[in-house]
């Protein structure tokens, strides 16, 4: 009876449109005695090399016709590969219809995803790099993994030559079996793409079934806590009307310049950090961050004036944090910020001189951040829960102009409504319960993460008097309405004198009479935004 571990490997197929060392390892192939088909161009290339490659029409009999698109599909090759070689019925088959055994099959697909980040990519072309012998084929192999050997992956060749001289030309069971596992995974990533384009494409952004293309960019050191493991994928998306045609990857968004490995957090800080700083792509702003919350966001009139600003909003906080920026780094904002033991630095750039001084702490991780690139690839969230996933689109909307109301007698002065826009701004990224006090350029108390608005309240006040900061005159943002007149009654006593917030609670006009009362101006959004 044949045995799948010492099976030996006497037929390949390859048919690759990633040609990186195809070339050696089939001459490997060739020079242990293995008989090699192949089609269209990876026959060319073979052939152009001098590698003895036979044509598939030579195993079908009939010719490769519409464009290449129809040459695999054939019986005499699915046999091939989906031959059991412990079954005699199969065996029998296989002599009376003439179908030889393929005992290993290299294929790498269409290059789809390359075309779906080609901006000059057309529907068209993306339709033609669109794999069907290819799958089939892999998925086939797979399937009958103990017979047939799948290699999906160029980086394997090398190991793939080394198995098969420490084991007479067979491959044992448990290999296999793990590569079979790596073709499904990579068949799976690839139809998840197609998928997505085609659900985007028509505008269809939540299906009834729901393909995640993940691929992994690197493994992390540990998750949220050392005893946890952990990993970063990436997903790619079309973004329809856009320079950008897919979303990119993380490394591409974000570039480590210098420092030690991100971890599991880093990368949740990075997000939360380089997500405020889009808010304020025009202006010179600074965001200090957190376990993901802000504890100072400042504008001003250059970037190290913004820098002093948000950092004054709380001084003990900053330690181990992460700062983000969005303008480059220069020399002397490098020096004002250098002693700050800062865990990561984000900026669209850094001068010469600033990341020399910076990149003098080695553990300091310093990014270089493509904020445009971020900015499109903000399109769904996705977070697991027990036996689910929860998918969203993102919260890219900060308020619709014609739901934005004063709502109260006095109107805002012009210092206040720049206030209040930037306090907006910022308590969007701060988590519920969240209550800010600002000024028109700065943060001067945060509230995040309370079960109660009062209490986040309590605490941005506690916070700002720890820091010396001064209320009175202050605006104040809410990310969610006041339920009761009681969080607008406690923000007058602080000398609030404007207010942000969605309105929507069945005591709207109980709030809107205290803040006449108190004479504090207030705007209503119509637009929440909840972080959990």
């Amino acid at each position: 009876m044949n045995n799948p571990d010492n099976h030996q490997i006497k037929t390949a197929l390859l048919s690759v449109s990633d040609k990186t060392n195809i070339v050696d390892f089939a001459r490997e192939l060739e020079l242990m005695g293995v008989e090699i088909y192949s089609t269209g161009g990876t026959k060319a290339t073979l052939i152009s090399n001098g590698i003895k490659a036979k044509s598939i029409s030579e195993l079908t009999d009939f010719p490769e016709i519409m464009g290449g698109r129809v040459k695999t599909l054939h019986p005499k090759v699915h046999g091939g590969l989906l031959a059991d070689l412990g079954n005699e019925k199969h065996i029998s088959e296989m002599t009376e219809n003439q179908i030889k055994s393929i005992d290993l099959v290299v294929i790498n697909l269409y290059p789809f995803e390359s075309t779906l980040k080609n901006a000059n990519s057309s529907h068209s072309d993306l339709i033609e790099n669109i794999d069907i012998g290819g799958p089939a084929m892999l998925r086939a192999s797979a399937k009958n993994y103990k017979w047939t050997f799948t290699v999906v992956n160029p980086e394997k060749y090398t190991q793939i030559i080394d198995i098969l001289k420490e084991n007479n030309m067979s491959v044992p069971l448990d290999i296999r079996r793990e590569f079979a596992g790596e073709v499904f995974s990579t068949t799976a990533f690839y139809d998840a793409m197609i998928s997505d384009y085609f659900n985007t494409y028509n505008n269809n952004n939540f299906p009834n079934k729901y393909s995640l293309g993940l691929k992994k960019e690197y493994s992390l050191r540990y998750g949220e806590n050392p005893f946890q493991t952990a990993a970063l994928y990436s997903k790619s998306s079309y973004i329809p009307n856009s320079e950008v045609t897919t979303t990119s990857e993380f490394s591409e968004i974000f570039e480590k310049l210098h420092g030690k490995e991100l971890s599991y957090n880093n990368i949740l800080d990075i997000d939360s950090a380089s997500r405020i700083i889009l808010e304020f792509e025009n202006e010179y702003a600074v965001a200090i961050i957190k376990h993901t919350n802000p504890c100072g966001v400042a504008v001003g009139e250059s970037l190290i004036d913004a820098y002093q600003k948000a950092f004054a909003t709380d001084t003990v906080s900053p330690f181990g944090g992460i700062l983000s920026f969005t303008h480059e780094i220069d020399l002397k904002t490098a020096e004002e910020i250098h002693s700050l033991f800062a865990e990561v630095l984000i900026a669209p750039s850094y001068t010469d001189e600033a990341f020399e001084l910076l990149s003098k702490k080695k553990d300091r991780r310093l990014i270089k951040a493509n904020y445009s690139l971020l900015k499109n690839s903000l399109r769904y969230e996705i977070k697991s829960v027990a036996g689910g996933i929860l998918i969203q689109s993102t919260d890219n909307i900060l308020y619709d102009e014609k739901d934005l109301k004063v709502v109260t007698k006095r109107q805002p002065t012009n210092d206040e409504m720049l206030g209040l826009m930037f306090a907006w701004k910022v308590s969007k990224h701060i988590k519920s319960n969240a209550i800010l006090f600002a000024a028109k350029d700065r943060t001067l108390g945060i509230g995040a993460g309370q079960m109660s608005r009062v209490d986040s309240s309590r605490i941005a006040t506690e916070k700002a008097k720890l820091m010396s900061l001064e209320l009175k005159g202050s605006v104040l943002a809410s990310d969610a309405f006041f339920p009761f007149a009681d969080g607008l009654l406690q923000a007058a006593e602080m000398g609030v004198t404007a207010v942000i917030q969605p309105g929507g609670s069945v005591r709207d006009e109980e709030v809107i009479k205290a803040a006449d009362d108190n004479n504090i101006a207030m705007i209503f959004t119509g637009a929440r935004h909840f972080k959990h």
